[in-house]
């Protein structure tokens, strides 16, 4: 049984109104032992309409001295942890570095949200584009991050891009890009880092989580150990989205466990709810 969240947002990111305490208060209804908070912090995040000031960025500092407070003030109810998601760019690499080993997270998320500039969710990378030419594009810019940048510990939503195609899934698959994303699941494992399971695809209403459980798969089968699950939860209501399912797949791709950090240190929680396996 998944008892963990470790992808939500509060309204320290751009895209979420909810106050820090409302995603705990709604953890703790959901019956979870732990989450991570995993805020936004994309750096050169480009300026968007609907969004006034600078993007998916916050202070640092208050953010951790906030969540401090309230992990104490929780103790005893549920374990709060402090993380971030970080949104790679190749050319971030020494600024996040800097940035994760300043202030004291628990858990880091890289994410690529941004190809070339252009995130898949307003539409432009698209334009003048197949599904399949922006898809391939992506999967090429993750590997250029993962080159470039070291200082995160799983690799979130790999197929984060199909969320916002102009047809979706429809002509999407794992073996359909099998070359592509088995250079970034190979280039994963050689770094120590991981991947996460999330839900927000199920949510979005892909049919499936992000990455694809034959991306799962695969990971497995190439010797993948570290992986992490989260929803993605921007609101209370989202918390723990389709956690059965996710237990499902990793049932079905071959993990007894799955992974939650500390201390920027994985701690591996059996499936079936017994002591940690590692």
């Amino acid at each position: 049984m998944i008892q963990s969240d470790c992808h939500m947002h509060t309204e320290f990111s751009s895209d979420s109104e909810t106050p820090v305490r409302s995603m705990i208060e709604g953890a703790i209804k959901k019956g979870l032992r732990e989450i991570c908070l995993t805020d936004h912090y994309d750096k050169d995040y480009p300026r968007v309409p609907d969004i006034e000031g600078i993007p998916f960025v916050f202070d640092p500092e208050e953010y951790c001295r906030t969540l401090a407070g309230l992990k104490e003030e929780y103790s005893g109810r549920i374990t709060v942890r402090t993380g971030i998601e970080i949104g790679l760019q190749p050319h971030l690499g020494g600024f996040y570095r800097e940035l994760t080993e300043k202030y004291p997270f628990d858990f880091v998320i890289g994410s690529v949200h941004l190809v070339h500039g252009l995130d898949p969710y307003y539409g432009a990378l698209f334009e003048g584009r197949t599904d399949e030419e922006a898809y391939s594009e992506t999967f090429r810019e993750t590997l250029a991050d993962l080159e470039a940048i070291d200082g995160f510990d799983v690799l979130g939503h790999i197929d984060y891009v199909v969320r916002y195609g102009k047809e979706k899934a429809a002509h999407y698959s794992y073996h359909r890009f099998a070359d592509e994303i088995d250079e970034i699941l190979k280039k994963v494992i050689e770094m120590g880092k991981g991947i996460e399971l999330n839900t927000g695809g199920f949510k979005y209403g892909l049919g499936f989580s992000n990455p694809h459980p034959d991306i799962i798969k695969r990971y497995r089968e190439l010797g993948g150990e570290i992986i992490t699950v989260g929803a993605d939860a921007h609101k209370p209501e989202h918390i723990a989205y389709d956690f059965d399912k996710a237990e499902e797949i990793l049932k079905e791709c071959g993990f007894r466990y799955y992974t939650v950090f500390e201390g920027r240190k994985p701690i591996f929680r059996r499936l079936d709810g017994r002591k940690a396996v590692k």
